[in-house]
């Protein structure tokens, strides 16, 4: 079973639950912190992909 079934397996109960023990395991204040972490954190990961690829194509 590839990731891709799995995730079209998930459905809308299963993310209620899964949100609900995020609830649960955090509390209401800790979540926006976690969000804000999770969004640096991509943020950095395309600013660090982009450096590479300008790297690439100056290496052309």
């Amino acid at each position: 079973m590839t990731a891709l079934h799995i995730f079209l397996a998930i459905g809308p109960w299963q993310i209620a639950i899964i949100v609900m023990v995020v609830l649960l395991l955090f509390g209401g204040k800790k979540i926006p912190e976690l969000m804000r972490g999770l969004g640096s954190g991509i943020k950095e990961f395309k600013d660090a992909s982009k450096e590479d690829d300008k790297l690439e194509e100056k290496k052309e």
